[in-house]
């Protein structure tokens, strides 16, 4: 099957970042229609990059914990420095609800004259920034717009700003939104360019500063997270030469990096690196999209409360092995026995590597260790294989592979 997840883009240059070391991907803003301002202390630019665009009262969304660092008043600053006026939401939560939007809405809605959003934090804070402007511009609910470019106007423009080396959805034109009733995570997705109105941010500030607040266990599981993007994105059956090139150099950022990361926290190169590998991952799923170990890791999250990091990472070996069991006849996506060629490694040494990263880590490899039980895989495998990234797996899976999956896992 055919995916074309092309949006059509111009390569004009709209100013941004170098990658450097001989990377196949010489320049993000050749490759991506956000504009990437990275850089140590970028949050300082918040202000001026939003006055840029034309903000005068932003709606800047956050969770607790980046209020508690200091982070949204160093953001509110900044702002305020620049002449726009910020309205702070910081009830993002993570995994973000529908009531999580719901709530954030209704402060939008509290004040008058919100022309632009700022999401400041990790995937859950810039995913329900996301769905509060959908909201915002479209009226209707969060399920209206699950799926792809289901939008009718221009939604505001906005900037976001990761606190955390993982999702990477500063990127990407879709958040992620779970429903607060049932848990289902919605897609919902907007591919419009930035400056026609999508859902992609119009800058994305990268600042390695901002990550060194992680704590130790959330750094793991969203560094696990962005590994598992490079994974998925290089083999999908979606995957083309833009997200090849995403996928190749954040890869190499990634995996340099990861251990080092965790090891010396206030190690800058090691921050960088995770900070900027884990954006051109989001990158590539914009692209490529995902497969197997995040169609089986969602019910995970929805059922047991597993961490998303936690569980995409326990599910990755296995979705390896089983997708290397392809021939070349089989296997369209890449034309070759390795559907991961692209990474330099053997199927067999990445399953051994990311097993490897996953101990140094200090997360979980089974699903035992996270309260799952044999009675729960059935049900599992079934929601598994229908979440939407199930369809890009270059190995096709139905309920009874995804229940496979699982067993191995367990």
């Amino acid at each position: 099957m055919r995916h074309d997840l092309d949006p059509g883009w111009p390569t004009s240059r709209t100013g941004g970042l170098l990658v450097t070391e001989g990377f196949v991907l010489r320049d993000v803003s050749d490759h991506s229609p956000v504009r990437v301002v990275m850089e140590s202390g970028a949050l300082r630019r918040l202000g001026a990059l939003a006055a840029e665009i034309g903000f005068r009262h932003a709606l800047l969304v956050t969770d607790p914990g980046i209020c508690a660092v200091g982070y949204s008043d160093r953001a509110v600053e900044s702002l305020d420095a620049a002449g726009v006026s910020a309205t702070v939401f910081a009830g993002a939560t993570e995994n973000p609800t529908t009531a999580n939007v719901s709530a954030g809405l209704d402060t939008a809605r509290s004040v008058a004259g919100i022309d632009g959003i700022v999401g400041l934090g990790g995937g859950s804070a810039m995913d329900c920034a996301k769905g509060i402007n959908l909201l915002l511009t479209q009226g209707g609910e969060i399920r209206d717009y699950w799926g792809v470019n289901k939008t009718t106007r221009p939604l505001l423009p906005s900037i976001l700003v990761p606190t955390t080396a993982g999702t990477g959805s500063e990127g990407q034109s879709f958040a992620l939104i779970s429903d607060e009733h049932t848990h289902v995570k919605m897609a919902c997705g907007d591919r419009r360019l930035p400056v026609d109105g999508g859902l992609r941010p119009r800058v994305a500030i990268l600042d390695p500063e901002l990550t060194r607040t992680q704590p130790p266990t959330v750094a793991a599981a969203v560094g696990i997270d962005a590994i598992s993007h490079a994974v998925e994105t290089v083999a999908t059956n979606a995957r083309n030469e833009r997200s090849l090139a995403f996928t190749v150099a954040a890869w190499r950022h990634l995996s340099r990096s990861f251990v080092a990361s965790l090891q010396r926290p206030d190690d800058a190169q090691s921050r960088t690196d995770m900070l900027l590998g884990a954006h051109l991952a989001g990158c590539a799923i914009e692209q490529s999209m995902l497969g197997a170990a995040h169609s089986c890791a969602n019910p995970l999250t929805a059922r047991f409360g597993v961490i998303h990091g936690q569980a995409v990472g326990i599910m990755l070996p296995h979705v390896v092995r089983f997708n290397a069991e392809l021939t070349g006849a089989r296997n369209g996506a890449t034309g070759t026995e390795n559907p991961y060629e692209a990474l330099e490694i053997s199927p067999e040494a990445l399953v051994e590597q990311l097993i490897h990263w996953l101990s140094a880590a200090g997360l979980p490899t089974r699903l035992s260790e996270v309260g799952v039980e044999e009675a729960a895989l059935p049900r599992l495998a079934a929601e598994a294989a229908q979440q939407w990234t199930a369809q890009f797996n270059p190995r096709p899976v139905d309920a009874n592979a995804m229940l496979e999956l699982y067993r191995a896992a367990l």
